[in-house]
């Protein structure tokens, strides 16, 4: 689905999935600056959203997911995933209640799928599944971010609650958002500065093996004090081990080739496979950087070397998470 913004002046569209929003506007390092100083807004219109009903719908979901849903207050966003037998992350989607019903929005291209599972486990549940893709379109602005009390060693740098600063327009309406909530900017912006706060992106920064513990989801989609759901038990042992088998980590890489890895690419420690690259982009500060998904054994120190170019490291996911984060109350 096209976006209409394409047509502003200066746009430049995405690629891969990403092909129907804009890149960008005319300058990607501009366009940083201008959401790091709270400004502007960017298109994230490819985005799939689905919208969920019925008086059933929020315990309903509280027992399929990763997050705590049944005390949800209104128009408060959150994080869910949807987990394998195993612990492995199916689905990762964000959204709010607003008393009637809870929208959410997905990868581009996977809402389908999760319609489908969330369809074969109704049961006898008073709930209503919809693709409301052509009616909404998810737009990201930036918000200041709220005064929390700081955790001691907390297993990443999402904030408890990073997904505020979505928001969902009538797609009817998304030209007249654009003027009034401008400057628009691109989807490599977005992207850069996202990668920075080093937040996942399923099936970019994931691949099938991944549980929420690697990619840097706890706290923020999986609530670590509810009852049973498809999954737990991996993630709370992997949590009580404190001890994930790979970690996500921000890599810094070397700037003097004029690329970036591709994405799935090996990282390589020596002469070891150690890992694979995921969403890369380029930052008006940090220089070129992407998130990879190590060997929880990789020192987060040592040198690697993504897709034959030099990175280092900077944690995401503490490679003793588990140890000291305690369940949240």
């Amino acid at each position: 689905m096209r976006s209409p913004l394409l047509d502003l002046p200066g746009a430049v569209a995405g690629d891969g999935i990403d092909a129907e929003v804009a890149a960008h506007y005319g300058s990607f390092n501009l366009e940083q600056r201008s959401l790091e100083s709270g400004e502007g807004f960017v298109d994230l219109s490819h985005r799939d959203v689905l919208r969920i009903s019925g008086p059933d719908r929020l315990t309903w979901l509280h027992s399929l997911t990763s997050q705590h849903l049944t005390a949800l207050a209104p128009k408060v966003w959150t994080g869910a995933l949807v987990l394998s037998p195993n612990g492995h992350v199916e689905h990762a989607f964000y959204g709010y209640d607003d008393g009637e019903a809870f929208t959410a929005h997905t990868e581009p291209g996977q809402v389908a799928a999760l319609i489908a599972f969330l369809e074969r486990m109704k049961f006898m549940m008073r709930v209503e599944v919809t693709d409301v893709t052509d009616q909404l379109a998810v737009t990201w602005r930036p918000r200041p971010a709220p005064v929390v009390e700081e955790v001691a060693q907390q297993p990443s740098r999402n904030h408890p609650s990073p997904y505020a600063a979505y928001e969902l327009v009538p797609r009817d309406q998304l030209t007249a958002y654009a003027a009034a909530a401008g400057p628009a900017c691109g989807f490599w912006a977005f992207e850069a500065l996202r990668i920075a706060r080093g937040e996942p992106r399923l099936g970019i920064d994931t691949d099938a093996r991944t549980i929420p513990n690697e990619a840097g989801w706890i706290p923020a989609a999986v609530h670590l004090d509810k009852g049973c759901y498809r999954g737990q038990e991996t993630v709370a042992r992997v949590h009580t081990l404190g001890r994930p088998p790979r970690r996500l980590t921000l890599l810094h890489l070397d700037g003097t080739e004029n690329r970036l890895p591709a994405q799935g690419a090996e990282i390589r420690s020596g002469d070891k496979v150690v890992g694979f690259v995921g969403s890369s982009a380029r930052h008006h500060e940090l220089g070129p950087i992407a998130l990879g998904m190590v060997k929880r054994n990789v020192p987060v120190d040592a040198p690697l070397v993504v897709d034959d170019m030099p990175a280092g490291q900077e944690v995401v996911v503490d490679p003793e998470v588990g140890l000291h984060v305690r369940p949240m109350r």
